[in-house]
């Protein structure tokens, strides 16, 4: 199965995405007239705030439509996936990339292809869904998709694994580990609440549905959520565990 992306609702339901990457920005450290790759760029708002600092930045991205609307701010950006770059070997000082590793299927590819476009010495600084990630969600969706005939829909649609864990995996591929760290952070929701989440983050698995099916999901995902992640107000918050690490080459 393979998640599907449509800007704008990303831009409505997901904005918390990059207004929650302040810790991120401090720990790549950009330098003026650095090279930087922005891996999973979406639509280009952390690759400008970047570019802002005077760092050469590029983006690269699997989805063609995010590419799009990254190239729409002015962003240099390629569609391509993290296991296949498009670069010359050693051409990036750091290659950064935010809420994107865990929608990745080829990790050891892509963690590969990471070291050959960093140069000596370059770092990759990297946050992603850590051990525990959406856990009420995910156990939430699965139970209604079970209801449902569809128990497989959800299986295998991230990969959020465990500091020591990842570390292991980037040894075996040469990086060093300066940094890692496993961050509980339980994240307030945009307006459309829960429905917006997984109407945005769970597309490519209500696309697998039949389309009369997938409204009915959504409401009794969110009717068995509500309990746990919806406080007296209405307001959602998701379950969110952060894996954030610094490696160089």
């Amino acid at each position: 199965m393979t998640q599907t992306w449509d800007p704008e609702a990303y831009a409505r339901d997901g904005a918390f995405v990059h207004g929650l990457a302040g810790g991120m920005m401090e720990w790549l450290a950009a330098r003026s007239g650095e090279r930087i790759l922005d891996l999973g760029c979406g639509d280009g708002q952390l690759t400008a705030r970047i570019a802002a600092d005077g760092v050469d930045v590029r983006g690269v991205d699997a989805s063609a439509a995010m590419v799009a609307a990254a190239r729409a701010r002015g962003i240099t950006a390629d569609e391509a996936t993290a296991e296949q770059l498009p670069f010359n070997n050693a051409t990036f000082d750091a290659v950064f990339s935010n809420a994107v590793l865990h929608w990745v299927r080829g990790q050891d590819a892509m963690m590969a292809e990471v070291h050959r476009v960093l140069k000596p010495g370059g770092r990759f600084v990297a946050e992603m869904g850590g051990h525990g990630n959406v856990a009420a969600i995910h156990v939430g969706l699965m139970a209604v998709l079970v209801r449902h005939g569809f128990g497989d829909a959800e299986k295998g649609v991230n990969y959020y694994p465990t500091p020591e864990a990842y570390s292991r995996r980037l040894g075996q591929h040469g990086f060093q580990v300066e940094r890692m760290a496993l961050i509980p952070r339980p994240t307030p929701l945009e307006k459309t609440g829960m429905e917006g989440w997984l109407r945005t983050f769970r597309r490519g698995v209500l696309e697998k549905l039949p389309e009369e099916l997938r409204a009915t999901v959504v409401d009794e995902c969110c009717a068995l959520l509500a309990p746990a992640l919806r406080d007296e107000d209405g307001n959602w918050v998701a379950d969110y565990v952060r894996l954030r690490f610094v490696a160089r080459v």
